[in-house]
């Protein structure tokens, strides 16, 4: 994990690796901050939803005793809405380095919508 200041608080940069770990452990809360209809279609299992359009320190489950990670498409909302989480409530929160995308370019599973039916089902890149 990468690790920089913003503001003497510590914005966190996880590997899709130590994400997956993270969530074996269930030491992490991950939160996608994609659009609902990018949540819907596909997503990281167990993660929750928050729109990044929606990000207020109220919404965020801070001080569970739990890593907080964000993600998106590629790294760059997460990042974003990471630091809007940290000019407010939070001393220290992670994002996914390169988003979603990297997540299955890294091969970890996910949730995709099967065209044939439309229902979720597990897939791997």
């Amino acid at each position: 994990m990468k690790t920089e200041d913003v503001n003497g608080k510590t914005l966190e940069t996880w590997t899709p690796q130590e994400v997956a770990q993270g969530l074996a452990d269930e030491t992490i809360v991950l939160i996608d901050v994609r659009t609902p209809a990018e949540y819907m279609f596909e997503s990281i299992e167990d993660a929750l939803l928050a729109p990044m359009s929606h990000i207020s320190k109220k919404a965020l489950p801070a001080g569970l005793g739990k890593h907080v990670v964000l993600y998106c498409g590629s790294g760059m909302r997460s990042r974003k809405a990471a630091e809007i989480c940290l000019s407010k409530k939070f001393e220290k929160i992670a994002h996914l380095e390169g988003g979603f995308a990297n997540w299955k370019q890294a091969g970890q599973p996910y949730l995709g919508t099967d065209m044939s039916t439309g229902a979720p089902q597990v897939k791997t890149s």
